[in-house]
């Protein structure tokens, strides 16, 4: 499962509805990058029938030789279901993400989180993330775009492949560009989420946390990160939310 910021960073949407981004000027801390529903804990028979979906998600989309959690076929490579290898270090890779408001090309560099690039390049490798939405689109506050965060197969904010990986400290800085895994508030929660920061001014509020492990940056498509954005016409969970079509992996 993945973290979102609130005040925070990206968060998933969950079973709450579609919120209207704030219409006044004034900065209103936005959710973190979570995989938690609404960035907050939930109750505990709440966590129970969590805890029973996402098995049976990851049962069924996951856990099977060859599948994948979104729309790929995995006809060559199987998803992982535990923690990948880490990315030896020095090393980098050129993931081409095709969505259906254009291209997003991202530069992975193993040396700013070698276990969380490792994991990202393994499922983009499976097909994971083809077919998965977009899930949430969050702003800082009425004008500034904050993060998109995609990556859950479920498209509910709350799902993951299965399994998540060790952390990992942040030794880079957040800003506009940078590609990062969302969390929930727990250790070791990383899973399949992700989130491209849409705007410098995020880093003060990602950095409060500085647990969201940074795994590359955007080298081109930024513009289509901003019409994703967009195209959520100012509600932070959209629906239809938008999708990544194909997304392929080549070294470097």
């Amino acid at each position: 499962m993945s973290d979102q910021p609130t005040g925070k960073p990206p968060t998933s949407s969950g079973s709450r509805p579609p919120r209207p981004r704030p219409t006044g000027t004034s900065k209103v801390p936005p959710n973190p990058p979570t995989t938690e529903v609404g960035g907050i804990p939930w109750k505990p028979i709440a966590v129970i029938v969590a805890v029973i979906a996402v098995a049976v998600i990851g049962t069924l989309l996951i856990l099977r030789p060859g599948s994948s959690g979104g729309g790929g076929t995995g006809d060559t490579t199987p998803c992982p279901t535990k923690q990948p290898p880490a990315m030896p270090a020095g090393e980098t890779r050129t993931v081409t993400m095709g969505t259906e408001k254009g291209t997003i090309t991202i530069k992975l560099e193993a040396d700013l989180s070698p276990i969380a690039v490792g994991n990202f390049a393994a499922l983009v490798e499976c097909q994971f993330y083809d077919g998965v939405v977009f899930h949430r689109t969050a702003a800082l506050d009425a004008d500034t775009p904050f993060v998109i965060q995609g990556g859950d197969p479920t498209g509910t904010g709350t799902g993951g492949p299965g399994y998540t990986i060790q952390d990992e400290a942040v030794t880079a800085q957040y800003g506009r560009g940078v590609v990062a895994m969302a969390r929930s508030s727990q250790p070791n929660s990383v899973g399949s989420q992700f989130f491209i920061v849409l705007s410098d001014e995020a880093r003060d509020v990602l950095a409060n946390y500085n647990t969201y492990q940074i795994i590359g940056h955007v080298t081109s498509g930024m513009e289509v990160a901003d019409a994703i954005f967009a195209a959520s016409n100012g509600v932070e969970l959209p629906k239809p939310a938008v999708k990544m079509t194909t997304v392929t992996i080549a070294n470097p």
